[in-house]
């Protein structure tokens, strides 16, 4: 089983990159819906962020406008929820690989904001970044409702800058071109890392048998 990691800084098409790979046969696994998993009533992390930041969990889940306002309170809470988090999604990663490489899937897509950031392209056999000009991402995230300049400025603090993720990329889909030509890049990279000669430029930790 190929596994692919997918990342891009916030605004840059990610999501619509991933429809586009799941479309055409790939098994998505979305960081974003397991940290949500981790967050609902009887998740793994309802109770250490409980813990870590009094006052967040509400009905037994995590109250994410509370978690907000707690991280804004404190510059070293990302570094903490991080440490809870991280390793919780890593763990629920690697089971639902498992489950998808025994259901004999040939290509599992991770759909990871923090790839880079969180070491987890050394857990993939290649990585491809979603990019556009920053025009282009600023113009899409501002007309996001209730974001701000000052907010997008801030999630951008804490992402690896684009032309430093496309550096390290293995295939870079660029969605500022258009849908057509973005889909086009995902068929070509799909034809690539299915053709049975193709060789991984990554040497994926084996915690996932192929």
């Amino acid at each position: 089983m190929i596994v692919l990691g997918l990342t891009g800084s916030i605004g840059m098409g990610k999501s619509t990159t991933t429809a586009m790979f799941a479309d055409l046969g790939a098994v998505i696994w979305n960081a974003d819906d397991a940290v949500h998993r981790l967050y609902a009533p009887g998740g793994a992390a309802v109770e250490p962020v409980g813990q870590a930041f009094p006052g967040v969990v509400a009905d037994g889940a995590v109250d994410r406008t509370r978690l907000a306002e707690a991280l804004g309170r404190d510059d070293d809470a990302f570094r903490r929820l991080e440490t809870i988090v991280h390793p919780l999604v890593a763990e629920g990663r690697l089971a639902d690989l498992e489950a998808a490489r025994r259901a004999g899937v040939r290509l599992a897509v991770l759909d990871i904001p923090l790839l880079f950031e969180t070491g987890g392209d050394r857990a993939v056999d290649a990585v491809v970044v979603v990019t556009a000009d920053a025009a282009v991402q600023a113009e899409r995230v501002l007309a996001r409702p209730g974001m701000t300049r000052e907010r997008f400025e801030a999630i951008l603090a804490r992402q690896l800058p684009d032309a430093e993720k496309r550096a390290r990329a293995d295939f870079v889909v660029d969605t500022g071109r258009g849908l057509e030509a973005a889909r086009t890049q995902v068929e070509t990279i799909l034809a690539t890392v299915l053709d049975p000669d193709w060789s991984p430029p990554r040497r994926r930790r084996r915690s996932v048998p192929d």
